[in-house]
């Protein structure tokens, strides 16, 4: 870290929030790519299966703690799907889903997983679509996650030297572009 960069930027945050106790800098940003499925905090396995009257999308979920140095609960964790063929009727959902007619996309949310969760994180999302034009064609699950107090890589943060201190260091990673395909 050059620390004279960093004092510079603390002036500079100091002058434009003269009334803040603390300031937050990021010191590290970085992208992590998956070294297959053991290196992702969630596993997916996405299934359809239908005909012309209906479809069947079942999605398969597994917490991964191996995949993390510390391992802590995946957050606000959303799934969405498209799903074609003019739906009419959703007929069941499990657990509850929001279904969207102007986009044709369902939604789960899930708040929190880990390895405390029912199951272990354990679980599967169920949804059945009756259609008025199918078959359906299966498309990408989409999924966003966040977790905080760990991250993927192992990374770790310290200031050497005298006359600096950390007073807090955050870690937390995020899923950016995390799809599942059938």
């Amino acid at each position: 870290v050059n620390m004279s960069s960093l004092l510079s930027h603390l002036k500079k945050v100091a002058e434009q929030k003269p009334q803040a106790t603390y300031y937050n800098v990021d010191m590290l940003k970085y992208q992590v790519f998956t070294q297959g499925i053991q290196s992702t905090p969630l596993n997916l396995a996405v299934s359809w299966r239908g005909d012309a009257n209906s479809t069947d999308l079942r999605i398969d979920y597994k917490y991964n703690i191996e995949a993390m140095p510390t391992p802590t609960p995946l957050t606000k964790i959303h799934f969405v799907a498209a799903v074609d063929g003019g739906v009419n009727k959703l007929q069941a959902m499990l657990p509850p889903a929001t279904w969207n007619p102007e986009t044709q996309k369902i939604a789960w949310k899930i708040p929190e997983l880990s390895q405390r969760s029912e199951n272990g994180g354990v679980g599967a999302l169920l949804a059945r679509f009756q259609l008025a034009e199918g078959p359906s064609r299966p498309s990408q699950l989409a999924v966003q996650f966040t977790s905080e107090g760990s991250n993927l890589s192992g990374c770790d943060f310290q200031l050497v030297g005298s006359g600096y201190r950390l007073s807090l260091v955050k870690k937390r990673f995020s899923a950016g572009k995390y799809l599942a395909d059938n």
